[in-house]
């Protein structure tokens, strides 16, 4: 059965995502600051400021940037249409 989405929420879509990118980045931004303290020919190392503002960064990023494509979308599915995708039921 073939079934279209017909509206994407922008809050809460880019509330998950928000946190999920900030959450990812991370995963870049744990290595990248032990990187840069330990290397380093001063060996000062990076504000621990820098560390904080970067997953906020991605979280606010991602945020905005899938609430205005929800947005987006929900402009334009009365004009070419949503997302198709089948789905089928299971038996038990």
């Amino acid at each position: 059965m073939k079934q279209q989405i017909q509206r994407l929420t922008p809050h809460q879509n880019g509330k998950v995502f928000g946190i999920l990118t900030a959450l990812a980045s991370l995963v870049l931004a744990v290595p990248m600051f032990l990187v840069m303290t330990f290397a380093g020919p001063a060996r000062d190392g990076p504000p621990a400021l820098v560390f904080l503002v970067f997953p906020i960064v991605y979280l606010v990023a991602g945020y905005l940037s899938v609430a205005i494509g929800c947005l987006v979308y929900n402009a334009m599915f009365k004009y070419i249409g949503g997302i198709e995708y089948e789905s089928s039921e299971r038996a038990p």
